[in-house]
């Protein structure tokens, strides 16, 4: 297939681009052209300012391929650039699991509603990063009900590779002591792995699927759990204090994410303890 990948050059973007060159598919990447890539001659590569109309028009108007995969649109005129300008078969968005309000234990991809909210066009700095993925959401659901799309929907994806560094932060403050404000220490949450965050998209390219679908690793954790692995391993001691660094989950509630609708598909997710506490003793060996 003519796959097109807007992103795809960090993180698991990268993933998804490897797994689907294995699979011998033929593979443009639309970037910046800032970050080197890595793929050599296996890509065909377009240079491109995602979040501008004009440059999205000029660069990819009147293009058509199989799928476009959308790493990089947060909001409505996101959304707009490519579905006015660029032709598609199937249109893959990379949402998000910040769309519900609130996730909670078990949600499931119709307890967001994409068609009963006010929808705006906006811009990725108009509001929050949860109002504005929302928005493009609506933008699927509202204004582009009749085009063939998917909104992938993950909740934090983690791995060595995170430049985020989100998980990170409560491993490197346990073992340095430094006090760490957390609001949430006990809820239990989801995660998803970033290679399989990467070659889940990239199985939806053949899939006959509409709408949205959930992906995440299968089970939770709590704060309090990861940091109770890293002082059993390290001999250190968390210090848990308001006055401390803000702790990036903070916010979070407690919940878990379903996917009975991706792996009716049969795609099977693993599970969050067979592989976490190894991702830990990863970011334990990295703190200096």
């Amino acid at each position: 297939m003519k796959i097109l990948i807007l992103g795809g050059t960090r993180f698991f973007g990268k993933y998804t681009v490897e797994d689907l060159l294995s699979k011998g598919h033929d593979v443009t990447i639309a970037t910046r052209g800032k970050a080197y890539d890595g793929y050599g001659d296996h890509v065909k590569r377009i240079i491109v300012e995602r979040t501008n109309e004009e440059s999205m028009k000029t660069a990819l108007g009147g293009r058509h391929y199989d799928v476009i995969i959308d790493k990089i649109a947060y909001c409505s005129n996101d959304i707009r650039y490519v579905m006015e300008n660029v032709g598609f078969d199937k249109y893959i968005y990379m949402s998000s699991t910040s769309v519900y309000d609130p996730k909670h234990i078990n949600t499931v991809e119709t307890d967001f509603d994409g068609t009963s909210k006010d929808f705006i066009w906006c811009d990725r700095k108009s509001f929050p990063y949860e109002q504005i993925k929302r928005q493009a959401e609506y933008a699927l659901w509202q204004k582009y009900a009749d085009k063939n799309w998917i909104a992938v929907r993950y909740p934090f994806a983690i791995g060595p590779d995170d430049y985020t560094k989100r998980l990170l932060f409560y491993v490197e403050h346990t073992m340095k002591s430094i006090p760490m404000n957390i609001d949430n220490l006990d809820a239990q949450m989801g995660f998803i792995r970033s290679d399989e965050a990467g070659t889940f998209i990239s199985s939806l390219t053949d899939k006959d699927v509409k709408g949205a679908i959930n992906g995440s690793a299968r089970g939770t954790i709590s704060v309090k759990e990861v940091i109770d692995y890293v002082e059993q391993k390290t001999g250190t001691k968390a210090v848990i204090d308001r006055e401390g660094d803000t702790a990036p989950y903070n916010g979070e509630p407690e919940y878990s994410i379903n996917t009975e609708r991706a792996e009716s598909l049969g795609f099977r997710f693993s599970v969050l303890h067979d592989w976490i506490y190894g991702l830990l003793d990863y970011y334990i060996q990295s703190v200096d």
